[in-house]
Parts: C-alpha cells; sequence; structure tokens
C-alpha cells in the first residue's frame, strides 16, 4: 500500500511535535512556513506560465510588473536584514515599486523595458530555490524583523511576506480569469507542478 503525501506529512509532524519540546516546535514552523512559501510562489508562477502574451504588458501595472514586484519583495524579506539584501542579477532600479517609490521624492517608477515572462520565471524559481535555506537560517524568534519600515517580530514578517504574495498571486489569477476564463487552481502546501 502507497502511503499518501498528507499521511507521511501527519507523520513527520508527530515526529518534529515529540521529538524535543524547543527543537519539534521550531522545525515544525520552519517546516510549515517553507511550504507555504513554496505553495505561494507556485501559484504565481503559474499564473505568469499561464500569461497569454497580449496579457503581459497590459493593465497598470503591467502582468510582468506586479510579478517581478512580487519576486523581488519574496527575495528582499527572506533575507535577515536589509543589510544582508543583494539584488538578483537582472534587476533594474525602481522596477519593484508599483505605484510610486515610498520614499522622496515620490514619483512614480521609472520603468524600462519590462522583463520577459523567461526572466520573471527564472526570479521566481531563484526564490523557490532559497526558501529552504533562508527560512532554515533566520532567527524566527527575534522581535525585530530586520527591516526598519516593518516594526514587527521576524516571525511576524514571515507571515506578511507569505500575505504579500498570495495577495499579488490572487490579483494576477483573477487577471488571467477576466482575460481568459481560467484562472488558476489553490495549492494548499509544498507547492509543485
Amino acid at each position: 500500500m502507497v502511503k499518501s503525501t498528507s499521511t507521511l506529512r501527519d507523520k513527520r509532524t508527530r515526529k518534529a511535535l515529540t521529538s524535543s519540546p524547543k527543537g519539534g516546535v521550531d522545525q515544525l514552523l520552519r517546516a510549515a512556513l517553507k511550504s507555504q512559501y513554496l505553495a505561494a510562489l507556485t501559484t504565481l508562477r503559474r499564473a505568469v506560465v499561464r500569461c497569454p502574451a497580449k496579457l503581459w504588458t497590459s493593465g497598470t501595472p503591467g502582468f510582468w510588473h506586479v510579478a517581478y514586484h512580487t519576486a523581488f519583495y519574496t527575495h528582499l524579506y527572506l533575507q535577515p536584514s536589509e543589510a544582508a539584501f543583494r539584488p538578483w542579477a537582472q534587476h533594474r532600479d525602481e522596477h519593484q515599486f508599483l505605484t510610486s517609490l515610498p520614499h522622496p521624492p515620490y514619483r512614480p517608477p521609472r520603468l524600462g523595458e519590462p522583463y520577459s515572462k523567461a526572466q520573471v520565471l527564472d526570479y521566481i524559481r531563484a526564490c523557490e530555490a532559497m526558501v529552504a535555506p533562508a527560512v532554515d537560517a533566520l532567527d524566527l524568534r527575534s522581535a525585530d524583523c530586520g527591516f526598519p519600515w516593518y516594526p514587527m517580530s521576524k516571525l511576524e514578517h514571515q507571515l506578511v511576506n507569505l500575505r504579500h504574495i498570495q495577495h499579488h498571486a490572487a490579483l494576477l489569477s483573477a487577471r488571467l480569469r477576466t482575460a481568459t476564463g481560467k484562472g488558476i487552481a489553490w495549492v494548499a502546501a509544498g507547492g509543485s507542478d
């Protein structure tokens, strides 16, 4: 008899909880964060893959722009702090901002050529690859998230980051549904294709 993925996950969860009082909960929490990051990023990636060419640059902000913004902030907020962040090799200044710069002169971002679908997919895949090592390295007990514009704990900040990914993935899914009649199916955990 083949065991289902959920059965195997439940056994690992019970083992993590019972193996050591502190380590078990910490391991369980990190496993849940990794799973939910991958699920949210899978949803985002599926939206990008399914985006038709005519929709890629349409809208304000464009589909590509929302997808890039989401990948950028996922990458940024998986870091221990603002100082530890190193932008993606293909990053272009100001392309991460959707409506206006969050600092003076508070103007709309200066955008060049839109990122291609292949570029955004590469960035999302890079974010997926960094999830496990990044989550393992985070100090989830820290009262300071490492980003001064977010006065919250590191753990809460990770939940905010997950909500951010899902917010924009849902927005892009709704755009797809409106334009094509098909959205993105729910990804409950772990993410995969």
